[in-house]
């Protein structure tokens, strides 16, 4: 959906400042004059709530709709339902379009189904399919039946395409023209449409099957004669995308190639679409979010404003887990109770040890699930990447156990407990790189995302063997036989 309003860079944090002033002044206001005794209080109380209605209305319809995005998620609910009403229906779908998953399930839910139908009135077929997911079932059907044929079978088309897909990203809108023509037919052409999408920055160029030929930038629109031909001046060879292709490899191509538009044909090389840069970069965004989640131990991405009950059972699972480690890492301890009681010093060191492994291995990890995100890891160099991340491990652990070895020896003047903590230091960097390889690739194997609960994972592992190989080298070296 094209959006026509002119909008400047607006500073976020302050709009949010002035809405929710507005916001409460309102409700002082309605307050005060609901405690005054008048004449005919009931239409002044109703004529001072319109007048502060209208204000924040004006207020919040100049924003643009990634704005009002911003401020919808950045309030709490009730707060968000206030705001939410006073949004004009023509803009409903844009803001719908710009809010996160959950605040979007959260918008739609409070809305009834005559509401949502007006809001499909104002967006395109693909963009209808992106609030697909989110709509009650039985809305569905209903809303296919207000679409004309044209649109409808867009829609059925958008939402036949996985998710993850290119397919799935495309847009309908783009432009094409013929290879048998000139410059002057296609500027004609682009005069009598009267608008262009906006993102275009070529023209399609397909032959009378729609088999696509190349395309046509429009920068070689404007610098050529009008009569020159298109096949003279268009790119035969484009970059160009598959509907089944994976979107992590279309986000990929966009950065490296760095395009802002690229046909999508199916696999008769027909043309079908167009995928453009802010719907890569939005994907991309979706993408890097889920994942930050995922490393936290989140189910899902969660609504700051959620209600309680909600956010904490989508906290549940990985705290369940994490509480189980945290118990195993204390036994772990409790095994060398003996050991801990004869040599007070190896509680003091205990949580170097642990600590320095969780962030050897975090930097492991985030390495590798980039590297798989982009593609970069896979089976035939997988085991080149383990013996060098093992064996930067092991020149870490070398080091930087040298460094502690030397303090726990200057600190407690025991020899033997300073080579126990270079010792630990080394096995336990050798086992979080290790583990920072093994457990994204094997969540990889399995078909989950790599990111998914690795830094609870990881945790848990160098927190328990980083215990247990200290304290068991402790054992083995320093109590008297």
């Amino acid at each position: 959906m094209q959006e026509e309003r002119t909008k400047h860079r607006e500073n976020l944090p302050e709009i949010l400042y002035q809405i929710r002033e507005m916001l409460h002044r309102k409700q002082v206001v309605e307050t005060l004059v609901s405690k005054q005794t008048m004449p005919r209080h009931d239409l002044v109380q109703t004529l001072v709530a319109r007048q502060e209605f209208t204000l924040l209305k004006q207020k919040l319809n100049r924003l643009h709709p990634a704005d009002i995005a911003f401020v919808l998620e950045s309030l709490p609910l009730e707060e968000r339902y206030q705001v939410w009403e006073l949004v004009e229906p023509e803009h409903n779908g844009a803001v719908l379009l710009e809010v996160s998953d959950v605040v979007r399930q959260d918008l739609l839910a409070s809305m009834d189904h005559h509401e949502i139908l007006e809001v499909a009135d104002h967006l395109e077929s693909d963009e209808i399919a992106d609030l697909v997911p989110d709509l009650p079932e039985d809305l569905v059907p209903e809303l296919l039946d207000t679409l004309n044929s044209h649109d409808r079978a867009q829609l059925q088309t958008a939402l036949a395409f996985p998710e993850n897909t290119v397919g799935a990203l495309m847009e309908f809108e783009f432009i094409g023209v013929r290879e048998d023509i000139v410059l002057e037919v296609v500027l004609r052409y682009l005069r009598r449409l009267g608008q262009l999408p906006l993102q275009i920055n070529q023209l399609m160029v397909t032959d009378r099957q729609g088999l696509l030929r190349g395309v046509l930038p429009l920068r070689e629109l404007l610098l050529h004669p009008p009569e020159t031909p298109v096949t003279e001046v268009m790119n035969t060879e484009p970059i160009l995308f598959y509907t089944d292709d994976e979107a992590r490899e279309a986000v990929s191509a966009f950065e490296r190639y760095d395009l802002l538009s690229a046909p999508v044909i199916n696999a008769h090389h027909q043309l079908v679409g167009v995928l453009n840069v802010d719907a890569v970069m939005d994907y991309a965004q979706e993408t890097a979010e889920k994942e930050i989640f995922y490393q936290a131990g989140l189910r899902e991405e969660e609504d700051l404003f959620a209600p309680i009950w909600k956010s904490g059972t989508n906290r549940w699972p990985w705290l369940a887990l994490n509480l189980l480690t945290a118990f195993i890492a204390s036994r772990v301890i409790g095994l060398f109770e003996e050991t801990i009681s004869q040599l007070v010093a190896l509680a003091t060191l205990m949580p170097i040890v642990s600590g320095i492994g969780g962030n050897t291995g975090t930097q492991t990890t985030t390495l590798l699930v980039r590297g798989l995100a982009l593609k970069q890891v896979n089976s035939d160099n997988f085991y080149h990447l383990l013996f060098k991340e093992l064996s930067i491990g092991m020149i870490n652990g070398v080091l930087w156990g040298s460094v502690m070895g030397m303090v726990a020896y200057l600190l407690y003047r025991n020899s033997s407990l300073g080579l126990v903590m270079m010792s630990a230091m080394l096995l336990n960097l050798m086992l979080a790189a290790l583990a920072g390889v093994l457990i994204p690739w094997t969540m990889y194997k399995l078909g989950r995302d790599p990111a998914m609960g690795t830094s609870v994972l990881l945790t848990a592992l160098t927190d328990s063997m980083g215990f247990f190989i200290f304290l068991g080298l402790a054992t083995l070296f320093l109590l008297p036989s």
